[in-house]
């Protein structure tokens, strides 16, 4: 298992992002928008764990073409990602799971403290990445800090990100399931932040653990995570370090470090296929 991070740069080349060219050019011309995306309304699944309904605003691929995605944007694919992309704004998010068994919601949060230890990964985590031939990251700052929600089981919080002078920010979004954690992280321009993490947030009302996954479901005799809170925002960021505490104990990443520039949605699909 390589300690690494993920960035997925979709970078200023965007074909049709430029004003002057038609949707329907960058349609034609832009390989990410004639991957086979699944227009909304409609019902995804997402692995064995959970359900994700669309409307008419979002567009969602399936784990294959979630990994030729990866591979467009130059990054390294993974297994069990799904990506969702809105068609009316310009942002993205993934969407894996992490069954690392129920994670007890008890656990003050030291904001201070995480970011720290975030920001003391990024040296180990570019070397690594200046390996793979892939633009270093480097950890700016909260723009948003994380908190809790007990009603709703979400951990959530936004990471500044640098990477080759560009800024961007992950907004990420922690589901507690019954089996383990559902990790959502929106990929966002900072200038328009706040409108994709509302329009983000809006979109994961459509969002359900399946029966037996749920939260609430937890019995006696499950398994239950080794770590708590504080852990699912460290395993987050620009920080996925390879070191031999804390993070290198997980059966797998916590999340993928996801950064790079949004410019998907309108700019990008154009004219999608069909489902």
């Amino acid at each position: 298992m390589k300690h690494l991070v993920c960035v997925f740069m979709l970078a200023c080349m965007v074909l049709g992002s430029s004003d002057a060219r038609s949707e329907e050019a960058a349609s034609t011309d832009n390989p990410i928008a004639n991957l086979p995306w699944h227009n909304g309304p409609g019902s995804e699944r997402i692995g064995t764990q959970a359900l994700f309904r669309t409307d008419a605003n979002l567009a969602f691929l399936d784990e294959a073409s979630s990994r030729k995605f990866l591979e467009l944007t130059g990054n390294i694919p993974e297994d069990d990602l799904y990506v969702l992309a809105s068609t009316s704004s310009d942002w993205w998010a993934t969407f894996s799971f992490n069954p690392m068994g129920y994670v007890k919601d008890d656990e003050e949060i030291d904001a201070d403290e995480l970011l720290a230890s975030i920001k003391s990964g990024d040296e180990a985590s570019n070397a690594e990445r200046e390996r793979l031939g892939i633009a270093a990251l480097y950890t700016d700052g909260w723009a948003v800090p994380p908190h809790y929600d007990s009603e709703s089981k979400r951990l959530e919080w936004g990471v500044r990100l640098l990477s080759e002078g560009q800024p961007v920010v992950n907004y990420t979004v922690r589901l507690l399931g019954r089996t383990g954690v559902m990790n959502a992280t929106l990929v966002a321009d900072p200038q328009t932040l706040q409108a994709d993490v509302q329009s983000f947030k809006a979109a994961l009302a459509g969002f359900e653990f399946n029966p037996g996954e749920r939260y609430a479901e937890f019995r006696e005799g499950d398994r239950v995570a080794e770590y708590g809170l504080a852990a699912l925002v460290v395993g987050g960021g620009a920080a996925i370090a390879a070191k031999s505490g804390l993070l290198a104990k997980f059966w797998k990443l916590i999340v993928l470090g996801v950064a790079g520039l949004a410019g998907l949605g309108k700019k990008l699909l154009g004219r999608k296929s069909e489902r």
